[in-house]
């Protein structure tokens, strides 16, 4: 590895657990539902931290690696989005207060870090060892944008998850809480409570949507590092963005055509790379522009629906 690329992973590392240190240790201590203005500042803080790492990487790698940056950033936060309706449906469905999801989206982030690592370098792997994957990659996109254009909106159903009825069978678990544990001893046994069961089904979710958002960035950059961090940027966001928009999911209709036309180019784009390369400017310009009609679009629609 290049000394210089290996101070940007050093650096994005202390970055990072430096984050996550003040995040649990300083700033959120104490379980509490944050507010709107408090989610707002935490999305406007974890916003600007990206952008700043951007520039960073557009300093110091040039500017083909800035812009894969940025759209990397922003396909996979647009794409995370969707993950924040099944949180609220999930939360729902096991009756966790607002206090408790606090701690159990820090802890299925923190998961999320090492699972999209995974596989990210999986992916890395895969591609540069046989260039065809890159073809299924732009195949199951296309085919993942097309399913969210055709699926019929439903609700996921937990008692359908494998590994939490797996994790039910084998392990001891109390009909309480207790104060936000995952975890407890009785009588020197170790006892489980309902919220370890929501961590899992909140990691098996994220893994599952990271099937469809990692392969889309492939179809920008194959840098590991620019995959990596735009990813992990993305979803260490992603927390504050669901305390933000949780009960305003409804409003943005427009949301998920967006993700299937977003999904739909990138794969599309995969699939033709060997015979034309689409500019990483052109690509980041049709990523943001169907991101900005749709949002624009749901904003209309939705004020056109209050006036009826």
């Amino acid at each position: 590895m290049h000394s210089s690329n290996l101070w940007l992973w050093i650096g994005f590392g202390l970055i990072i657990g430096t984050l996550l240190i003040l995040d649990l240790g300083v700033f959120n201590r104490k379980a509490h539902a944050p507010k709107t203005k408090e989610s707002l500042i935490w999305v406007t803080v974890w916003v600007s931290l990206a952008l700043l790492f951007n520039i960073a990487v557009y300093w110091w790698r040039g500017q083909q690696s800035g812009l894969e940056f940025l759209t990397g950033y922003v396909i996979e936060y647009s794409l995370s989005v969707d993950n924040l309706f099944v949180f609220v449906v999930l939360f729902a469905a096991f009756g966790v207060i607002p206090e408790h999801q606090h701690k159990v989206l820090f802890w299925g982030i923190l998961g999320a870090l090492v699972l999209r690592g995974i596989l990210i370098a999986c992916g890395v792997v895969l591609i540069d060892r046989f260039f065809w994957i890159a073809y299924i990659f732009g195949a199951f996109l296309i085919y993942s944008g097309i399913k969210l254009v055709v699926k019929k909106e439903s609700d996921p159903h937990p008692e359908n998850n494998i590994m939490l009825r797996w994790a039910r069978k084998i392990l001891p678990i109390s009909k309480h809480s207790h104060s936000g544990a995952f975890w407890f001893r009785r009588a020197g046994k170790l006892i489980f409570t309902p919220l370890i069961l929501v961590l899992i089904a909140v990691e098996t979710t994220d893994l599952v949507f990271a099937l469809d958002s990692v392969p889309a960035i492939f179809g920008i950059t194959h840098d590991p590092f620019i995959i990596y961090t735009s990813n992990i940027f993305a979803i260490m966001g992603l927390r504050s963005l669901y305390f933000l928009l949780a009960g305003a999911m409804g409003k943005f209709h427009y949301l998920q055509p967006a993700l299937a036309i977003i999904l739909l180019f990138i794969g599309g784009k995969m699939l033709i790379s060997h015979y034309f390369e689409i500019p990483i400017g052109i690509s980041l310009a049709v990523v943001i522009g169907v991101l900005a009609l749709a949002i624009v679009g749901s904003l209309i629609r939705q004020r056109r629906l209050q006036k009826v």
